[in-house]
């Protein structure tokens, strides 16, 4: 099974994509965290990729598409996998040559989102208030275009994501039919 799980950054994607992997035994694919994962290697796409998530930026669609790729094309995907981060643009999702069984958007508010994330900050680079609020504005810009993309297939799957970690997985499970 291949899903994508769409949300704001603090809409609780890394908490039902690790729920889920372990539910169906398939990756769960953070693209922050490849992302993050590339920042402490010395190269210059690590230094490149540093530079543009901590000034709160996307990194472009080329090399997001060309990352993405070269990991699912790894052995442990080819049964499935959830992907959280991914496609984070219109064009994205336009160019991304997977099949994807379900769209999953997690919907919360901006107010809950920036609550959450001011709860869970861990001292990442990437997370300063101005990071996040900018993070925010780019969803709005970049990636809401992708949700409703999805929905004009067919394929998005919206779930309420300011209720409890159990209530959201089990709409999520009744969604996918597990």
């Amino acid at each position: 099974m291949k899903i994508v799980l769409i949300g704001i950054q603090g809409s609780g994607k890394s908490t039902q994509g690790n729920l889920l992997s372990s539910k169906l035994s398939v990756p769960y694919l953070s693209t922050g965290h490849i992302f993050r994962e590339i920042t402490r290697e010395h190269t210059p796409l690590g230094r490149y990729v540093k530079e543009t998530m901590n000034a709160g930026y996307l990194i472009p669609d080329d090399k997001t598409l060309k990352i993405v790729s070269e990991y699912l094309a790894r052995p442990e995907y080819q049964k499935g996998y959830i992907l959280d981060g991914f496609p984070r643009t219109k064009v994205q999702a336009q160019d991304f040559k997977n099949s994807i069984d379900y769209v999953i958007y997690i919907n919360v508010s901006d107010k809950e989102a920036l609550r959450r994330l001011s709860l869970r900050r861990d001292g990442r680079d990437d997370e300063t208030e101005q990071a996040l609020k900018k993070r925010i504005e780019l969803f709005y810009k970049f990636t809401k275009p992708v949700v409703y993309y999805y929905k004009e297939r067919g394929m998005l799957h919206e779930v309420n994501g300011e209720r409890s970690i159990d209530e959201i997985h089990q709409d999520i499970c009744k969604i996918l039919r597990i």
